[in-house]
């Protein structure tokens, strides 16, 4: 276990300013990071070179090509430019968040005797299905993927138990675990009066409001928000649907809503996080249908603002959310169901049980876990 003030370097491809999940848990493992007594950096992709000192340390970003049908993900594609770049700034510690196109930073680290960790955000198999390839081949893919990361890699760190049984089957051993986070001081239940205040923008006295905060990409499976929507309104059930995100699919659902008459609010990117609380916070029930998710810091931010969540079984959050939601079958139906399930319960049962399960899951613990997979500990208490 390293004892001093280490310089940590990560590198991230598909982050934006209008991304969710990734953005929030790299800013806030940087400021934890820098608080601890470390040396934190980020390198992005961007439209082009800047150098930005934030609360999460310094933050490099390195111009990279748009990314087609992405909705505005850019690629760090130069590998010459990125090596350079780490080669300057000469990390004791390098941490990855891509293991597609970033996988070959590993044998860079191997080079400079610096000791590096890629972080598993997604499930290869399920990210590859998203992208048309199916059964046995998404899967035998995905185990040369994944045998090829453990490799390069000194450590492997796995946010769920879920996310790391696809490394657990091949055998590989420099596993770590390390759940992610949420901000419980800033995100968290809503007085009475405000919920219903809030609430009234996007619903009548009456009606049941979903919440889907999400990008609005293929992996993400929007549309089955608006599957259980429309299910529950055959069913009788009065329900509306507030969306906060963007993505490549927003005008093809917006589209879908209007044909079908669903009543939908398209709220865009929310670059508040007092926003996105509001949001979460007022909502009936909050869907999170994302089949790929390791983690899923949407659903747990809902669960910090006292809001139940229906999940998509086949996904990692049914480990995160326990009895504080439902994991769903992956249908407009499966949907309907958890959510009905939901709101048979009393509501202030349920909203007591989303906060309780949230405050299992504070930042300080989060990083704590990532810094013991990097071998160190914090320094100094800032």
């Amino acid at each position: 276990m390293t004892t001093g003030p280490l310089r940590i370097v990560r590198v991230a491809n598909f982050v934006t300013p209008v991304s969710g999940g990734l953005r929030t848990a790299l800013r806030h493992l940087g400021a934890g990071y820098r608080a601890a007594g470390h040396t934190p950096v980020l390198v992005v992709p961007g439209e082009r070179r800047t150098v930005e000192e934030q609360e999460q340390g310094l933050v490099v970003t390195l111009p990279g090509p748009l990314l087609p049908g992405s909705g505005g993900y850019r690629l760090l594609a130069d590998r010459r430019a990125v090596a350079a770049e780490l080669e300057r700034l000469a990390p004791d510690r390098l941490e990855v968040s891509d293991r597609t196109t970033l996988r070959w930073t590993g044998a860079w680290a191997r080079r400079h005797g610096v000791r590096a960790a890629m972080v598993s955000h997604e499930s290869a198999v399920g990210v590859l299905r998203t992208w048309g390839v199916h059964g046995c081949v998404a899967a035998a893919a995905a185990d040369r993927l994944n045998a090829r990361t453990a490799r390069s890699y000194d450590t492997v760190i796995c946010t769920t138990d879920w996310a790391a049984a696809e490394f657990r089957r091949l055998g590989v051993r420099n596993l770590a675990r390390a759940p992610l986070g949420v901000d419980l001081a800033a995100l968290g239940p809503q007085a009475a009066a405000d919920r219903a205040a809030e609430r009234a923008r996007y619903a009548a006295p009456g009606q049941v409001l979903l919440v889907l905060c999400s990008r609005l990409a293929p992996e993400k499976h929007p549309a089955l928000a608006l599957d259980a929507l429309a299910a529950l309104r055959s069913a009788g059930v009065e329900a509306v649907l507030a969306v906060a995100g963007t993505g490549p699919l927003r005008s093809r659902l917006a589209a879908r809503a209007a044909r079908e008459r669903l009543p939908v609010h398209l709220l865009g990117h929310l670059a508040g996080r007092a926003d996105v609380a509001r949001l979460l916070g007022c909502a009936d029930v909050v869907l999170a249908p994302g089949p790929v998710e390791t983690f899923g810091l949407a659903a747990l931010e809902a669960l910090a603002c006292g809001t139940p969540v229906a999940v998509n079984r086949g996904s990692a959050l049914p480990e995160l959310i326990g009895t504080a939601g439902v994991a769903a079958a992956p249908t407009g139906a499966g949907f309907a169901e958890a959510v009905r399930e939901l709101l048979a319960r009393p509501e202030p049962a349920r909203r007591a049980a989303a906060r309780a399960r949230a405050e299992r899951y504070g930042w300080p613990a989060a990083v704590a876990a990532f810094l013991a997979a990097h071998g160190t500990a914090p320094v100094t208490a800032r």
